[in-house]
């Protein structure tokens, strides 16, 4: 079945169609909003049935329990794909292990001006600077609290948290604990993305001060006797130099978060076969805007498994970055990663995806002689800090 999307459904929307791929990812977003619905109705729920006998893999070889919360599998859905949460009912009949939604801002925003959204099919990347466009924290609490009313989500719900663009530098800790405050009781996990390359000045927030007046703010509102505590993860950029990727790691230890996310898109050029963007006629290098795909996957590795060592891995880290197949995800996974994401990949390759790579993991897991995917997290960095 796979083979229908990579010879007949993806061709016809890469190349036929000629469809700009934002409208592209509207189009698709609804129609997965629609799905979700479908799939949870007692008339209709011969279609969940289907499309997880289609799309999805148990096996208890596959599962974790992780900073408190139970995933059947480790690949994720990554942030970006469903910004303001409206198909969160139907990751689950898709194969994922868990999802991440967003990235809300507190205050809703268009995002910047189009065309911002870009396929590299040479590179099988994609290049965008969408800018945080979302309808806000609030307009996702009130989606989110009606959806947990009506449906089993049987999957963690992560939510990343950016800061608005109207808000200013200064008190973007506000902004970010504000929006957490809103959402706290919608999502499992929660993520400070201070990484997007589309955000004026976001990236500052990675240094230490700055962050650590962020996770001050979060813990403040995290602590509040009214609701459980929950987890905490900031995602960091593929471009950050090493002694900045260590002050992050200490920053984690001292606010005891649940962990890093590594990496987000790279503003980096190095290395692309796309010589032109047809739709604007420019070179990626004069485009500005984060790469994601496979132009990160080795960097996004590299820090895996530097953050593994360094910290002995006692931080579980999420590791995303240009997986497109089982070995991309199993080299993530022995480098350091407890949990996967997946977005570029998953336009490239099709909703079989995620069976693929699930399918490809246990024959790994047999192949070296692992009970588990835990057992396997971090035996590769393990082995390469034994050999230097």
């Amino acid at each position: 079945m796979s083979d229908i999307y990579q010879n007949l459904i993806k061709p016809f929307l890469f190349n036929v169609v000629k469809t700009d791929p934002e409208q592209l990812h509207s189009v698709t977003i609804r129609s997965l909003s629609w799905l979700g619905e479908i799939c949870h109705r007692p008339a209709t729920g011969w279609v969940n049935q289907r499309l997880q006998q289609t799309l999805c893999l148990s096996d208890a070889r596959l599962q974790q329990h992780l900073f408190g919360l139970d995933f059947p599998n480790p690949v994720g859905l990554a942030a970006g794909f469903d910004k303001d949460g409206v198909a969160a009912p139907v990751w689950s009949s898709l194969g994922f292990g868990f999802a991440e939604l967003g990235t809300v801002t507190f205050h809703a925003q268009p995002g910047n001006p189009q065309p911002r959204l870009f396929r590299l099919p040479l590179d099988a990347a994609v290049l965008n600077r969408m800018g945080f466009n979302n309808a806000g924290a609030a307009d996702m609490a009130q989606r989110l609290t009606l959806v947990r009313r009506q449906f089993n989500l049987p999957i963690p719900i992560g939510i990343n948290l950016g800061k608005s663009k109207i808000t200013p530098l200064e008190t973007a800790a506000e902004d970010y604990r504000d929006s957490f405050r809103l959402l706290k009781n919608c999502g499992d996990y929660f993520v400070v993305n201070v990484s997007s390359p589309n955000t004026p000045g976001l990236r500052s927030l990675q240094d230490a001060s700055m962050l650590a007046a962020i996770l001050d703010a979060l813990n403040q509102e995290n602590l509040q006797p009214d609701n459980s505590q929950k987890p905490i993860f900031v995602k960091i950029a593929p471009d950050l130099e090493w002694q900045a990727i260590l002050d992050i790691i200490e920053l984690a230890k001292s606010y005891k978060l649940a962990g890093i996310i590594a990496t987000n898109t790279t503003i980096s050029r190095d290395g692309l076969y796309t010589q032109m963007i047809e739709r604007t006629g420019k070179t990626p290098q004069a485009e500005a805007g984060g790469i994601s795909g496979k132009p990160v996957r080795d960097r996004s590795t590299e820090i895996i498994r530097f953050i593994y060592q360094k910290t002995q891995g006692q931080i579980p880290i999420i590791g995303v970055g240009g997986v497109f197949t089982a070995a991309d995800a199993w080299e993530k996974i022995v480098a350091g990663a407890s949990l996967i994401q997946v977005y570029t990949g998953w336009i490239y390759e099709g909703p079989w995806m995620i069976r693929r790579i699930l399918q490809g993991l246990l024959v790994k897991l047999e192949e070296q002689g692992f009970n588990s995917i835990g057992e396997a997290v971090g035996s590769g960095a393990v082995s390469a800090r034994k050999n230097n």
